[in-house]
């Protein structure tokens, strides 16, 4: 004789047409080890709502109570309910049920199609192709009760596709999508799809395109969004604050060349160009690279001098166009020595940093165009300091010499306006690399812009009058030392 089957408790259970199931589901009710919470459905969870248990285990419910069902139009590409309670499955008829939390909105149609994946036991989910024409459907509903997502949200994510896996990637998905097209009888639904991606290639007039993002790039100029959208968040924090000034000291042409000298030799030594501060002397009093290290030394110098020219350091941009100019020009004397780093030219490949991968080269151009609609938005001199400092180091657009040119960048800024210039010095690295890490990697800008006021607020103690009483102050001021338990000293 066959035993009964023994259930297990889970946080979501069934009943079922099994008697012996149904028995012992039954039995798991009376004695209080599970409850209703809706037809059909039982849990043993008594500590949470049933809106939020059902919309935690929503995949496997539907996965369970309606086999062969296909999670799809924008919910294949959300994976989870819109903000009023919405999920959208083709099933074999249409109907809407009402869960607590959730409303399934089933729409009679093709089941599951070879591609489409098997997601949660009998639920499956719209391969992307097939979302991507369900989702160009006519919709009567408009917001969360749309079973499509909105035009821009399409072109954002074919976008992200060609971004990513290039033009042969897009065009893999034109194809797959033409196929699935024919079989389900959405061929009105391709040529929309097939419009879209013919604007994003720029072979079709991209006057269609909606979204920012994807009009970018259709324009020549696509960028990287999660990086825009860091910079929206500093420049959203930047706008909140009022930053007293802190007026620049070193006005005379001696005192300005002077505190120059420190500026350049303190930003290639944060780069780990680092030479004895007498053999730096050498190479900027005599104007010639030491025989031994000939392209560190045209480093300094090539950064001395931009730096030291006062003329050059009062040009700030106020168009993309300028903003580019301007930054391949400085680089191309930053690194004049370093041929094979391709001075004054935008990367051809990327670069990393341990762990951080910066802006990819292809999106260089256009993420510097449209960061650059923040900038012009702000006019606090340390406002426009700070945000074009960490744009410029956060893209990361050449080979080499990046901290050094977005920290002359920055200074630009503050020689405009007549305020003092920011130093790093040696002592203050970690605090600097942490304080832009953080911004990075946790979208704090809290820190990083502590650490550089910080850092001006000392940088304006200098009074490079004389180069003798300045290296005394440094050394005072703990500047030089690279030591972890030295800290930076405002004097």
């Amino acid at each position: 004789m066959e035993k009964n089957p023994i259930l297990r408790l889970q946080e979501i259970m069934f009943s079922s047409s099994d008697k012996a199931i149904s028995k012992q589901i039954s039995k798991l009710e009376k004695v209080g080890k599970i409850k209703k919470i809706a037809p059909r459905i039982y849990t043993s969870n008594f500590t949470d709502e049933p809106e939020e248990i059902i919309r935690k285990n929503i995949f496997t419910i539907l996965g369970a109570q309606y086999p062969s069902s296909v999670l799809s139009h924008r919910s294949a590409l959300e994976f989870k309910p819109t903000s009023s309670g919405n999920i959208f499955v083709t099933y074999t008829y249409t109907k809407k049920i009402s869960l607590p939390g959730i409303t399934i909105r089933f729409m009679e149609g093709y089941g599951p199609i070879d591609g489409d994946s098997k997601f949660s036991g009998e639920l499956y989910v719209s391969q992307q192709e097939r979302a991507f024409l369900e989702n160009l459907q006519v919709s009567r509903q408009l917001g969360p009760e749309s079973k499509t997502m909105t035009l821009p949200e399409l072109e954002e994510k074919l976008e992200q596709i060609v971004r990513v896996k290039g033009e042969q990637g897009l065009n893999e998905v034109r194809d797959r999508a033409k196929e699935i097209a024919e079989q389900l009888n959405l061929q009105s639904e391709f040529a929309k799809l097939n419009r879209l991606i013919s604007a994003l290639l720029t072979t079709k007039p991209s006057k269609i395109l909606t979204s920012p993002v994807a009009l970018a790039r259709a324009f020549g100029n696509p960028y990287d969004p999660v990086r825009i959208a860091l910079f929206e968040k500093l420049f959203q924090y930047l706008t909140q604050l009022e930053f007293e000034n802190i007026s620049e000291t070193n006005r005379t042409k001696q005192a300005f060349r002077n505190f120059a000298f420190f500026e350049a030799y303190f930003s290639n030594y944060i780069e780990g160009t680092v030479f004895e501060l007498e053999e730096a002397k050498t190479i900027i009093t005599t104007g010639m690279p030491l025989p031994s290290r000939d392209e560190d030394s045209h480093d300094v110098l090539g950064t001395y001098n931009i730096v030291s020219d006062r003329q050059e350091m009062s040009i700030t941009p106020s168009n993309p166009d300028e903003f580019l100019n301007i930054l391949q020009y400085r680089h191309s004397i930053l690194l004049e020595a370093r041929k094979s780093m391709n001075p004054g030219e935008f990367k051809d490949r990327n670069n990393k940093a341990g762990g951080t991968h910066f802006v990819d080269f292809n999106l260089v151009k256009g993420t510097l165009i449209k960061g650059f609609d923040y900038y012009k938005v702000l006019s606090d001199p340390f406002s426009k300091a700070a945000y074009m400092m960490f744009m410029i180091s956060e893209i990361h657009p050449f080979l080499d010499g990046n901290g050094r040119i977005a920290r002359v960048m920055m200074n630009a800024e503050l020689v405009k306006e007549n305020q003092s210039k920011i130093i790093i010095p040696t002592v203050y690295r970690e605090d600097y690399i942490g304080a832009l890490r953080k911004l990075t990697r946790k979208q704090d800008p809290i820190v990083y812009v502590k650490m550089l006021r910080r850092a001006q607020e000392f940088s304006a103690t200098i009074k490079a009058d004389n180069m003798n009483e300045v290296e005394k102050h440094l050394e005072a001021c703990n500047a030089f030392n690279d030591e972890d338990d030295v800290v930076l000293k405002i004097i």
